[in-house]
């Protein structure tokens, strides 16, 4: 079929807060040793959740997509540069502005010995298309209809053009007819199948050895919940867990780092911290304020106490590796001076020179997280600095997030987790994404964004899209609708004979495959 092929590359203030809780942790992780197993020969890995549904169609939640990720495969995958690359489909082309044709590779099979073809690949996608559906078909608003062009061929139309559809490829495919038994007996084309799944307590997987890709490195994969931070960690010192990959806090990575024992593998993150600043606030309107705040606080004393070095300061939502991002924007360095002079520029003057007196007070939002509270209240040091009162409301996620989603705050403080396209522009800062239609949570507003984000959703070719959304980072970053804190890096810590960990930007668990003990 004639047409665009689509491309494939291959693939401080802070140190009074933590010092304390690190001596208290760094005794109960020394007092554990020894090695002890249960699970056989399998690679134990330590998560903080339980998997929900093993259902790639259904479960959005991280948990269960790292399962997905061991059971099934997608058309295409996120390579290092979070371009989409073959997985599935040996190739992806673009015959016109609303069609992508894949190309299936030949004689993958599932775990129950069929073979992968068109029928299966139309199914997965079509369940988005059924109103009755309970699934991620969000994501799938502009997808028209699957065609099945021939046993190894599919076309997916779409609606309107829009140029991030490839990576919403991304998707396990399931085996036609399964239907909802997925959820709990999942039959996929993954390196492993399921051998039993106990919510709340493991998923254990077996290696399939007619994986398409050639069989894993070790037999088999062992999901275990270990809800406590501190446990986590307790379980790597005895040798009961493996492997825990982004699943333990700054201050436990640290302490393991120094008792040596133990191997520590880093890698740049996609993981987006900010604060989110509420543009409807009579304050927060002032973008001198905005500004003013961002001078104020001291982000790399956050990234180098707080954090242990483990983050890098953030630029804004688009991640530095992504082929999308562009560096050249306005960004913020410490500078309180700065910070005053700006604040008095915008009219609110200090009241008192040095004296208590604030110039005005903001109330910030953020999670019961230990490691959130205490980077507030680092905030709310710098704050204070230059005149600004912090009052710090703490709250169980649920709660934040709906006082987020119905804009009752000034300020708070979240995470975007595993930001890979650009499109995440157009849902957080679009103005017609304020919810609950999307994410644009602080009401942001701009017109020429609007059009920008508009033109490089349909532009169909990288360059196009690049410069389109390069010019949208920049005004954003100007117009400080948030604040970003930090990138978080990628952190796993695994067992001295545990060979072959790799950490992709994502920290997808696909590497686990090629794991082995030695």
């Amino acid at each position: 079929m004639a047409g665009r092929r689509v491309a494939f590359v291959a693939a401080s203030p802070v140190v009074s807060f933590v010092l304390a809780g690190a001596v208290a942790l760094g005794c109960a992780l020394i007092s554990a040793c020894g090695r002890g197993r249960s699970e056989g020969t399998a690679i134990i890995v330590g998560a903080a959740n339980s998997a929900i549904n093993l259902d790639p169609r259904v479960a959005a939640d991280e948990a269960s997509q790292k399962a997905h990720q061991l059971l099934y495969n997608s058309l295409v995958r996120i390579g290092s540069d979070l371009r989409i690359v073959p997985e599935l489909a040996e190739s992806l082309q673009q015959p016109d502005d609303r069609t992508y044709v894949a190309h299936l590779r030949r004689g993958v099979r599932f775990h129950d010995g069929r073979e992968l073809t068109a029928d299966d690949v139309a199914y997965t996608f079509r369940s988005f298309l059924d109103p009755t559906f309970q699934g991620r078909s969000g994501a799938y608003r502009l997808l028209a209809s699957v065609e099945i062009v021939d046993r190894y061929t599919v076309a997916f139309h779409l609606k309107e053009p829009f140029g991030s559809f490839p990576i919403n490829l991304v998707m396990g495919i399931v085996e036609a007819g399964s239907g909802a038994a997925n959820a709990r007996a999942p039959i996929g084309t993954g390196p492993y199948k399921l051998v039993s799944f106990k919510p709340d307590d493991r998923v254990v997987l077996a290696r399939f050895d007619g994986y398409f890709d050639g069989p894993a490195k070790n037999d088999g994969i062992v999901l275990k919940v270990v809800p406590d931070d501190t446990m986590r960690g307790l379980e790597l010192r005895k040798g009961t867990v493996d492997l825990v990959v982004n699943d333990l806090g700054p201050d436990i990575v640290w302490q393991l780092q120094q008792d040596g024992r133990l191997r520590v593998e880093t890698s740049p993150g996609t993981d987006y911290a900010y604060i989110g600043l509420n543009l409807r606030d009579s304050i927060l309107q002032h973008l001198e304020v905005r500004q003013a705040i961002g001078y104020a606080i001291n982000r790399d004393a956050i990234v180098q106490y707080l954090r242990r070095g483990l983050a890098r300061t953030a630029v804004g939502i688009v991640p530095p590796m992504s082929w999308a991002f562009q560096r050249d924007v306005f960004d913020f360095h410490y500078d309180p001076a700065q910070a005053r002079r700006l604040l008095d520029a915008a009219g609110f003057r200090d009241p008192d020179g040095d004296g208590p007196r604030p110039r005005f007070s903001l109330a910030l939002k953020t999670s019961t997280s230990e490691v959130y509270r205490i980077q507030a209240a680092a905030i709310q040091r710098d704050l204070a600095q230059v005149g600004i009162a912090l009052d710090i409301r703490s709250y169980e996620l649920p709660t934040l997030f709906g006082d987020v989603v119905r804009g009752n705050f000034q300020l708070y403080t979240l995470q975007f987790v595993g930001v890979t396209d650009p499109d995440m522009l157009r849902r957080v800062f679009h103005s017609k994404q304020v919810p609950p239609a999307g994410l644009n949570r602080v009401f942001y507003r701009n017109a020429d964004v609007d059009q920008l984000i508009e033109q490089a959703s349909a532009a169909t070719h990288d360059e196009q899209r690049r410069a389109f959304y390069a010019r949208a980072q920049q005004i954003i970053a100007h117009d400080v609708p948030y604040i970003g804190l930090w990138y978080k890096t990628n952190v796993a810590v695994f067992q001295p004979d545990i060979h072959g960990v790799r950490l992709s930007p994502i920290a997808d668990f696909t590497f686990l495959k090629d794991v082995y003990r030695q």
